[in-house]
């Protein structure tokens, strides 16, 4: 085979390491950076809730409703192109986390003309504290290796079957972590977050994205066909090295 990936009617398998170039990898990695910082930026901040049947309130963050959106992304990374390519997707978005935080950090601490009635505006949606962002980052960092690894292990074990418990499986894995590290991390200890509240917090997030991605499993189905087609490989993490602490392919 090439190494240019070409379009056939039945994927061939190959190892990770035996395509270099890709139609759409580059549009789907676009994707999952945007996406990630879309929903960091517009939905992290506003919470929501979910009205009960007995009238009870049950908060959650408004960004859940895109956020899982980056990890069906990044199950399509995996599936069609493999561990490490998503692994170097995954260290991109890591990077452009860092630089929105920065960058919001030192917009916020401008001193803002003189008349100027936004300050307070920006410091409420971008000013978040700093345990908050590395909070944040950390979370993302481990939910989406442990998402992506567990997606590439399932695939061998599986022999490349059963998509839709490879796909809900890791999101439970990947999901869960990030919620178990991200809200302690960032309001353990602080006035408004009693920890009964955290603990609901955590588990209403981890239950709507898996569930909210379990719902897209259709679509999900489609877009890796479809790319797989497109694509002419079904990509096998036989040989890969799956330490997450590299981004080189």
């Amino acid at each position: 085979m090439s190494e240019s990936a070409r379009p056939s009617a039945k994927p061939a398998r190959v190892g990770a390491g035996s395509v270099r170039n890709f139609r759409y990898y580059d549009l789907v990695m676009a994707a999952f950076v945007t996406i990630l910082l879309l929903s960091n930026i517009i939905g992290a901040s506003k919470p929501s809730y979910i009205l009960l049947p007995g009238g009870e309130q049950w908060p959650y963050a408004a960004g859940v409703l895109f956020f899982p959106i980056g990890y069906i992304v990044g199950d399509i990374l995996t599936e069609v192109y493999g561990y490490a390519r998503a692994r170097r997707v995954i260290w991109t978005g890591f990077a452009a986390l860092a630089f929105m935080a920065f960058m919001a950090w030192v917009v916020v601490s401008l001193p803002p003309a003189d008349g100027w009635p936004g300050q307070s505006s920006y410091e409420f949606v971008f000013g978040n504290s700093w345990r908050i962002v590395l909070a944040s980052m950390l979370a993302f960092w481990v939910g989406e290796f442990a998402n992506s690894y567990v997606l590439a292990r399932m695939k061998l074990w599986t022999h490349g079957r059963f998509l839709w418990m490879r796909t809900i499986g890791s999101t439970i894995v990947g999901q869960g972590l990030d919620s178990l590290i991200f809200y302690p991390l960032a309001f353990y200890g602080l006035a408004g977050w009693p920890p009964e509240q955290l603990i609901k917090v955590a588990l209403s997030q981890w239950l709507i994205k898996t569930l909210w991605e379990a719902a897209l499993t259709p679509v999900t189905y489609v877009v890796i066909g479809t790319l797989k087609r497109r694509e002419g490989v079904d990509v096998f993490d036989e040989n890969t090295d799956f330490t997450p602490f590299r981004a080189k392919v």
